[in-house]
């Protein structure tokens, strides 16, 4: 008679949960990515030179991210995400609320100028033909311009047509993106305070609607 103990069925695996370590890697490998870029744009900027800020190697880089495109659209959605941590339900306001946040987001920049100069180049590299942040640099304008146009309609309180509203979004996105390069270029330009002036412009235009002065007509 066979007396050998039958081997114990092996123990079923765990579904793995990311490491904390894993995790705290790819938030340095996204900041080192975001200076990189910012400062030699997508094209100049090499995995090779972010891996080294981080301290692993180029492999490593590819390893949690796949590739260098990859690793640019997570850039951004880092940039975004950052924007909206401490808010509830980390998501962008509505209303009045969204301006408000919009220009505590310019007083942020000015603390996160690698941040701001690596999205500044970034969307502006993404007009460029095939470009791989093309696809989310043009849907994350179409969802901030539906956001934006929203918050007019509501703050306006029904009084301003969609087609001002629609233009008013466009306007106020156009003015914080340019601040944002002339801030870049010259410190002397104040950021926080020059983005809610236009904002309250652009705001007070569009809440007059018709009745608005016309001085270039």
């Amino acid at each position: 008679m066979d007396d050998a103990v039958p081997p114990a069925a092996a123990p079923k695996r765990r579904a793995r949960q990311p490491r904390q370590a894993t995790t705290e890697r790819r938030a340095e490998i996204l900041r080192a990515a975001a200076n990189t870029f910012g400062s030699k744009g997508y094209k100049n900027g090499s995995l090779a030179e972010v891996a080294e800020q981080v301290g692993i190697t180029h492999a490593g880089v590819l390893h949690h991210f796949g590739s260098k495109e990859q690793l640019l659209v997570e850039v951004l959605e880092y940039r975004d995400k950052e924007d909206v941590r401490d808010l509830e339900g980390q998501h962008i306001p509505g209303g009045l609320g969204l301006f408000q946040h919009l220009v505590r987001t310019a007083r942020m920049n000015v603390g996160r100028p690698g941040i701001v100069q690596g999205y500044s180049v970034l969307t502006g590299e993404s007009v460029t033909e095939n470009h791989p942040a093309r696809g989310w640099v043009t849907d994350r304008f179409r969802v901030l311009r539906g956001e934006i146009t929203d918050a007019v309609i509501a703050v306006g309180e029904g009084k301003v047509s969609r087609e001002t509203a629609d233009c008013a979004a466009s306007a106020i996105i156009g003015v914080m993106d340019g601040l944002q390069v002339q801030w870049l270029l010259d410190e002397d330009v104040d950021l926080p305070t020059s983005t809610q002036f236009a904002i309250e412009a652009i705001l007070a235009a569009a809440l007059l609607g018709d009745d608005r002065p016309h001085p270039l007509d």
